[in-house]
């Protein structure tokens, strides 16, 4: 029987994933019906809540496809093999410890700013509303893989700034303010990191990057992050199934 899941991901992402495992291992093809509900709390020692919150999100994705009164199936794009797929949402550290990377947060800056007209934008401020611009360093075995920028409404942390702990996880941050990110539209393009941020931060090394700018959405559909993720090329790559 398989172990509960412990790992520091969160639980429905954990649970996903192993499900995702159990269709590969056990050899299910597109077609063959899933476990029941309750042989997969049995077998994952979850609660049922969680494990219809994993099971939506791979009906999402397509993995599996309900039909109604019989139960759940394998669909066909589970046979489609995705190392990394770009659409999965999760925090940069979980994206991160998938490729294998123990990262540790540097911040190089966090301010209370006015926004440009392209950050008010995507967070639907009004004019005068504010934002927090932090600015981290992802670094694994003390090289940097990662250089991030997020800007969250002045609104949504209304602390001291200083008496904020910026090293740890933003999306536990804003989950303590009832702003936790559940979804996001996403950009990914080929880009150098900006000559003044290379000069500012001593980064001459970190070549070619895949930026993914990311709007991250709470569950009532509200935009609570704008992010620039500079992903280092050496080390990152994503793939994607199409449908």
């Amino acid at each position: 029987m398989d172990e509960p899941l412990r790992d520091t991901r969160t639980l429905v992402i954990q649970l996903r994933d192993r499900i995702a495992d159990l269709i590969r291992d056990e050899g299910l093809n597109p077609g063959d019906k899933l476990p029941t509900e309750a042989q997969l709390t049995q077998r994952f020692k979850i609660s049922r809540p969680a494990l219809r919150e994993a099971l939506k999100l791979l009906e999402q994705d397509s993995i599996i496809y309900v039909e109604h009164g019989r139960g759940r199936f394998v669909s066909a794009m589970s046979a489609v093999h995705v190392d990394r797929p770009i659409t999965v949402f999760e925090s940069v550290t979980d994206m991160a410890r998938h490729y294998g990377y123990a990262t540790a947060n540097k911040v190089l800056s966090v301010a209370e700013e006015t926004p440009d007209a392209t950050t008010a934008e995507q967070l639907r401020l009004q004019p005068g509303e504010r934002v927090i611009r932090l600015e981290r360093l992802r670094l694994h075995k003390d090289e940097p893989i990662l250089y991030c920028v997020d800007f969250i409404p002045r609104s949504i942390i209304p602390l001291r700034l200083y008496d904020v702990d910026w090293t740890g996880s933003l999306l536990d941050l804003l989950d303590q303010h009832r702003s936790r990110p559940r979804m996001s539209a996403a950009i990914v393009s080929a880009v150098m990191l900006p000559d003044d941020v290379v000069e500012r931060n001593d980064l001459r090394d970190f070549g070619p990057a895949l930026l993914i700018r990311e709007t991250c959405f709470n569950a009532a559909g509200l935009p609570v992050v704008y992010a620039l993720d500079y992903h280092r090329g050496s080390h990152f790559s994503f793939s994607l199934a199409r449908k």
